[in-house]
């Protein structure tokens, strides 16, 4: 991660402001080692993972399921993946959904065991998946005024190993994406469940 360490992400933003996705993930890739995207196939996910394997058609996409998605969610996966053949890298936790009903169920946000539930579900398998992977660069796709965190990262940021995070469409609406997908015929799907947050306003907690 070198070239990557000494990089001034506040020039580099600015830089990228006007930039289009396919430029940001042209420009990300060129100076990646390893680079990865990950993905839940909530709402708009399709946009990212276009946008990221017309540019590199192999690249890695590491899907962290925490076993709770809606069958809407499951089938728009299953339509996603085979539409953009998708390579995928799926990491599930290592306790079944059925086990962990009987010991643990689904807390609520204000339960002490609501930490113990995230860490299970999302912490663990998409820390594994991150260290199995090694990436340098790695794809999302937050947008500005989903939460108050995400209104300051900015199109390039780093995650807190040093990773350098990039977010193509950071400054898209909805009805940006609405435009995207249509033009590229790409499927959507907005019945979508995170038992980590409840409501859609909470942030998902992967800052690592």
């Amino acid at each position: 991660m070198g070239k990557i360490a000494h990089m001034n992400l506040e020039e580099i933003n600015k830089e990228l402001r006007d930039k289009s996705p396919k430029e940001i993930i042209s420009w990300a890739i060129s100076i990646a080692d390893k680079a990865a995207v990950t993905t839940n196939f909530r709402p708009y996910e399709v946009a990212i993972l276009n946008a990221v394997s017309e540019v590199q058609k192999e690249i890695k996409v590491i899907w962290c399921d925490t076993g709770y998605n809606t069958v809407q969610t499951y089938k728009h996966a299953e339509e996603v993946i085979e539409k953009l053949n998708l390579n995928i890298q799926l990491y599930v936790p290592k306790q079944t959904v059925a086990h962990r009903n009987v010991v643990l169920g689904v807390p609520s946000v204000d339960d002490k065991k609501h930490k113990i539930f995230t860490e299970q579900v999302k912490l663990e398998p998409f820390t594994r998946a991150m260290k199995e992977h090694e990436p340098d660069v790695w794809f999302t796709n937050l947008r500005k005024g989903q939460t108050a965190f995400r209104d300051r990262i900015d199109i390039v940021s780093k995650s807190k190993g040093g990773i350098l995070k990039v977010s193509p469409f950071y400054h898209w609406s909805d009805e940006d994406l609405d435009t995207y997908l249509e033009q590229y015929n790409l499927p959507n799907e907005f019945t979508y469940f995170d038992p980590t947050k409840v409501e859609s306003n909470r942030e998902c907690g992967l800052h690592i």
